[in-house]
């Protein structure tokens, strides 16, 4: 089976067992309070797991599209990379471990295809300090469903990843660690987790590629190790404790599941290849590349992956409606580009190429993804004119550098270029080897040093504030979240149809929003936006929600935020009725109860303020930022 069979065989196999196959969610989700991107398959589904009723119902399934930018880093081996699909499953309250671990290992062994006897297991080995046992009864589940196969599962205990450096194998295929490799929760470990949170131990699935594949650097070969000898392909979790305020931890009433499995890895194991770039979803792209190159995969192993991780997570943050620009998603799409750029360098292909490549990434994904189908195009000319729009930076960067002749290329130096033009160190150092500037002897650690500052900078200033909707859910970010929603419409009606939300972030001094607009906005339709938001606070109109089918909600006129996709049933916040309505508009919330709530204090006196848009700008090419408060 190639990488897209196995994807459309697990919803299908899940859906067969009574689950509703969702839609995936945006990389960008505009109203998560915690991250710049979806970074894994429970994360849009949290407030689900944490006790909310899900309109799709108890059993649900997916294969979400994610992305991690901090492994950014870390593409160029033959398993890490940005962007991957996770496939998930779900029960809330309904089944747990026994049918959870055996319709896994079904789907894995009957419907893949995968050898059982290359599959080994982890369990938690237990927490004598907080009282949670071992979890003997998910290790004897796995020793049943390996005996139906003919293997005898034994067990061994190694606790912690650097015990298995040491102590290896010992015959074992299911193995107990601790609470760094097999306990989740919100917050990491057992002592980390947060009060109030459900938590619980997971079990994690590996594939054994062989002992060829192990590096001995790491020690003794285990399923924890990074050695390369074993690939995680899928994590369970057991959602059957909640933390008390007193440190301990009781059983849940409810308990859930909550599985991951990356799509990618599957795919590599199902064709016995420890690279995820040999499978179906890279491979073309890598082929591609050879092609445009006359250069072969097996010598440009590092350049040829990063370019094909990179443009692949570029292709769908386009998809989901991000585009480059100097801050937050649109700054990580940007360093993904360039960096794929300055790895074509090492091809020796100089002259632009997404023409060439992003069409064949698009491809792999219109059959199983309508959205890539309707922008492929848009997709397409937006990473191109960002394509181009480098190669002026690149060339206007490149004569500032080479003016560094004197005491050679210092750090200091390769960071500004890196500030200034958006240079990739790596870019940088290799202009100047190719110029034949020498560089400090101080490759690297004076860079790292202020771009540790800068991060830290960044924090400080970021401070309060999240990425991608509200900091909080307090009676002052409930305001300025239905004045988002009074703007959002007000925009619309001074400015047209075509306004469309591409961001929001609100703290409990003011709310920002980015939307798409190719103009910049005057101070007389400024002037009218806040002169229609403040008519509807003073009219105090009523905001209330209703749930609808998606379809029929699009045709009543709801509107929603840029890339954004939905169930089968959306929450949609109405502000004002009939003829009055001011906004009709799909959220998750939270909003207060009517629009004169924007202008009392929090014991519902009155106090004045008015809403006010105290700077307008230019967020990215095409998008435009309002930053507006209640004063």
């Amino acid at each position: 089976m190639n990488a897209q069979d196995i994807r459309n065989a697990y919803l299908r196999f899940y859906k067969d067992r009574h689950h509703a196959v969702l839609q995936r969610a945006p990389l960008v989700l505009h109203n998560d309070p915690t991250t710049l991107f979806t970074g894994s398959g429970m994360q849009p589904l949290l407030p689900y797991l944490l006790g909310q009723d899900h309109p799709e119902g108890t059993r649900l399934t997916d294969s979400q599209t994610c992305l991690r930018a901090q492994d950014i880093e870390d593409v160029g081996d033959n398993r890490h990379t940005t962007f991957f699909e996770m496939l998930g499953n779900w029960s809330m309250g309904e089944y747990f471990k026994r049918q959870q671990i055996e319709w896994f290992f079904e789907f894995l062994t009957e419907v893949v295809g995968l050898d059982p006897h290359k599959i080994y297991v982890t369990c938690f080995i237990g927490d004598e300090k907080h009282n949670i046992p071992r979890d003997d009864e998910a290790a004897q589940i796995w020793q049943e469903v390996f005996a139906k196969k003919g293997i005898d599962a034994k067990i061994v205990e190694l606790g912690t990843a650097e015990a298995g450096d040491r102590l290896g194998m010992q015959g074992g295929r299911i193995f107990f660690y601790d609470d760094n490799e097999n306990w989740w929760s919100r917050g990491g470990g057992i002592e980390s987790t947060p009060i109030g949170d459900p938590c619980g131990p997971d079990s994690e699935v590996f594939y054994d590629f062989g002992e060829e594949n192990h590096d001995p650097k790491f020690g003794l070969a285990h399923p924890a190790s990074d050695s390369g000898h074993f690939m995680e392909i899928g994590n369970q979790v057991f959602m059957q404790y909640r933390r008390l305020e007193d440190g301990s931890f009781e059983p849940l009433a409810r308990k859930n599941v909550d599985f991951g499995g990356g799509l990618e890895r599957i795919a590599a194991a199902a064709i016995d290849s420890p690279d995820v770039f040999k499978i179906s979803l890279m491979w073309p792209i890598i082929e591609k590349l050879q092609q445009l190159s006359g250069k072969s995969y097996e010598d440009n192993l590092e350049s040829m992956r990063v370019i094909a991780d990179h443009l692949r997570a570029a292709t769908f943050l386009a998809v989901d409606g991000c585009v480059p620009s100097n801050k937050e998603q649109g700054y990580v799409m940007r360093r993904l580009l360039r960096r794929a750029i300055r790895f074509s360098h090492d091809l020796g292909i100089e002259e632009e190429f997404f023409e060439e490549i992003v069409p064949v990434i698009a491809d792999l994904y219109v059959q199983d993804f309508p959205e890539v189908a309707e922008q492929r195009d848009k997709i397409i000319i937006t990473l191109m004119k960002e394509e181009k729009a480098f190669a002026r930076t690149l060339m206007k960067g490149t004569k500032h550098l080479l003016s560094f002749l004197s005491d050679g290329l210092t750090g200091k130096e390769i960071f500004t270029m890196h500030d200034t033009y958006g240079f990739p160190y790596e870019l940088s150092v290799e202009i100047a080897k190719r110029n034949h500037i020498q560089l400090a002897a101080d490759w690297k650690a004076e860079f790292d040093t202020l771009m540790a500052e800068q991060r830290r900078r960044s924090q400080t200033a970021a401070k309060g504030t999240f990425k991608g909707g509200l900091e909080g859910q307090t009676m002052a970010h409930r305001r300025l979240h239905t004045a988002n929603h009074l703007m959002y419409a007000a925009l619309r009606r001074v400015l047209g149809d075509h306004v469309m939300q591409r961001g929001s972030n609100i703290t409990t001094e003011r709310l920002r929003f980015d939307f798409n607009n190719d103009a910049k906005v005057t101070r007389e339709q400024l002037d009218e936006v806040e002169r229609l938001v403040n008519g509807w606070i003073d009219a105090d109109l009523p905001v209330s929600y209703t749930e609808y089918p998606t379809d029929e909600a699009f045709k009543m006129g709801a509107v929603g935020a840029f890339g954004d996709r939905y169930g089968d049933t959306v929450k949609v916040y109405q502000m004002g009725e009939g003829d009055q309505r001011a906004s009709f508009e799909i959220c998750g919330g939270p909003h207060v109860d009517h629009t004169g709530q924007l202008a009392q204090d929090d014991d519902g006196t009155p106090n004045g303020k008015r809403f006010r848009i105290i700077k307008e700008e230019s967020s990215s090419a095409g998008v435009r930022r309002v930053k507006a408060v209640l004063k």
